[in-house]
C-alpha cells in the first residue's frame, strides 16, 4: 500500500503595496472623496503633507515643489504611508471592518456592524448640562480618564475666547478640559491633528473623538500596518454625522440674513432645523434647506453617517434632547459602557424604546451611502436600495 501525502495550495500573497501620494492625489483628493480627516498628514514620516484649515479648504496638500502638487519624491522612492492611512482610499471600509470585526458588513448592515443600541445620558447633572444632548461623550472621556483607560483625548475646542465658533483640534486631559470642549459646532475640525501635541506632552493612551471619517482612520492604519503613529489611539468615539458646514455659514447666512452674530451664540443643535440659542436668551430656527449651500466639500461624497468604525458611535437623533443614541460596536466599547452603567456614571435605556431614532439612523445611513460615487470602490454601496421614485402629480 502506497502512502499518499495531501497537498494544499498556499494562500496567495497579497500584492506589494506600492500606492503613494500620486495615487492618493488622483483617486481621493482630486475626485472629491477626501473628507479632510488628516490621516495622511499625521502619518507622513517625512512631514511633507500640509493641511488647509481655512474656510473653503479643510484638505491636505503636498509641501514640496519638486514634482508638483500631485506627486512626491519620497513616494517615488517607495514611501506609501499616506495611502495606507487614508480612510477613503480603495478598500478602506472592508479593511477597517476586517480589523475590528474579523468580517465585512452584510448588505443589510447599512449603519455598519454593532453589538448594542442604547439610549444613554450622563448621570451627573453638570456634565449632562454642559454636554450635547445626553452628555455621553463628555461622560465617556471623564470616566475613561478617571479609570486609566486613557490619559488624554483628541477632540475639538472653540478657538480663542469661545465666541468665534471656529472649531479647532485640541487635547483634553482633565475633566475641566473635557467640559470646555463639550458641545457641537457643526463646522469641521480635523481632531487627528492634535496627535502631535498629545505626544509632545507625554500622553500615550489616547481617545479620539471625531466625525465618522476620522473614526475610520485608526483601524485603517492598523489593518494596513502604517506603523507606530496609530498605536497611541486606543479608544475611538465616533459622532453620527450627515454633513458639516463651511465656517462661512456664520457671516454669509446666520448674520447676513437673520442678524445672528456668532459672538452672541451660546449653543446650537440640529433637530430637523438648525437650532441656535443666543446669549440674551433668544432662540432661533434656520431651515436646513437654507444651509445646504454651505455644505463642506469634503462631506458631499462621504458614505458614512453612523461612524461605523468607532468603538462607540453617538448622536442626538432621538426624539428626546436629553438622551444620546449610543451604538456599541466593539468589545472595548461594550466593556466601558457596561462598567459605566454598573457604577451609575451613565443612565441607559434600550434603544428600541425610541424606534424612530433607530429607523432614522438607518435611513440617514442609506442616504449617505447613496452619495458615494459609482466610480469609487463598489463594495461601499453593496446593499444600498435605490431611491424611491417620486409619484407623478
Amino acid at each position: 500500500m502506497t502512502a499518499t501525502t495531501a497537498t494544499t495550495t498556499p494562500p496567495a500573497k497579497k500584492p506589494r503595496w506600492t500606492n503613494q501620494w500620486l495615487e492618493l492625489y488622483d483617486e481621493v483628493i482630486q475626485t472629491g472623496l477626501c473628507t479632510g480627516c488628516a490621516g495622511c498628514v499625521i502619518s507622513c514620516p517625512h512631514d511633507v503633507i500640509g493641511y488647509d484649515h481655512q474656510a473653503g479648504g479643510y484638505k491636505p496638500f503636498h509641501l514640496e515643489d519638486e514634482l508638483g502638487p500631485g506627486d512626491c519624491v519620497h513616494g517615488q522612492k517607495g514611501c506609501t504611508t499616506c495611502t495606507r492611512a487614508c480612510p477613503r482610499f480603495r478598500t478602506w471600509e472592508a479593511d477597517a471592518d476586517e480589523h475590528l470585526f474579523a468580517r465585512t458588513r452584510e448588505p443589510d448592515e447599512m449603519s455598519g456592524i454593532y453589538q448594542d443600541v442604547l439610549l444613554t445620558r450622563a448621570s451627573d447633572d453638570y456634565v449632562h448640562r454642559m454636554g450635547q444632548d445626553g452628555g455621553l461623550v463628555s461622560a465617556l472621556l471623564i470616566w475613561a480618564l478617571d479609570h486609566g483607560y486613557i490619559d488624554a483625548a483628541l477632540t475639538s475646542f472653540v478657538e480663542g475666547d469661545g465666541t468665534s465658533w471656529k472649531a479647532v483640534p485640541g487635547v483634553a486631559s482633565t475633566k475641566d478640559e473635557v467640559l470646555a470642549s463639550a458641545g457641537s459646532r457643526y463646522t469641521y475640525s480635523a481632531n487627528t491633528l492634535a496627535l502631535d501635541d498629545a505626544l509632545d506632552r507625554g500622553f500615550s493612551k489616547l481617545a479620539l473623538v471625531g466625525m465618522s471619517c476620522q473614526s475610520s482612520v485608526p483601524p485603517v492604519m492598523w489593518h494596513r500596518k502604517v506603523g507606530k503613529i496609530s498605536k497611541p489611539i486606543i479608544f475611538n468615539i465616533g459622532l453620527l454625522c450627515s454633513k458639516t458646514f463651511d465656517d462661512a455659514i456664520f457671516p454669509e447666512l446666520f448674520e447676513a440674513k437673520y442678524g445672528l452674530k456668532k459672538e452672541e451664540m451660546v449653543k446650537m443643535n440640529i433637530k430637523g432645523v438648525f437650532q441656535i440659542w443666543m446669549r440674551n436668551g433668544d432662540y432661533h430656527e434656520v431651515p436646513l434647506k437654507e444651509c445646504h449651500a454651505w455644505t463642506r466639500e469634503g462631506c458631499k461624497c462621504c458614505p458614512d453617517f453612523s461612524a461605523e468604525h468607532a468603538d462607540i458611535s453617538t448622536g442626538g437623533i432621538g426624539e428626546n434632547n436629553d438622551w444620546t443614541l449610543t451604538i456599541v460596536r466593539t468589545d472595548l466599547g461594550r466593556e466601558i459602557i457596561s462598567r459605566m452603567i454598573a457604577d451609575g456614571s451613565i443612565l441607559a435605556r434600550p434603544g428600541d424604546e425610541d424606534p424612530g431614532a433607530i429607523d432614522l439612523m438607518r435611513r440617514l445611513s442609506i442616504v449617505s451611502r447613496r452619495r458615494w460615487p459609482g466610480t469609487a470602490e463598489a463594495s461601499v454601496k453593496v446593499g444600498v436600495p435605490p431611491p424611491k421614485k417620486k409619484k407623478k402629480a
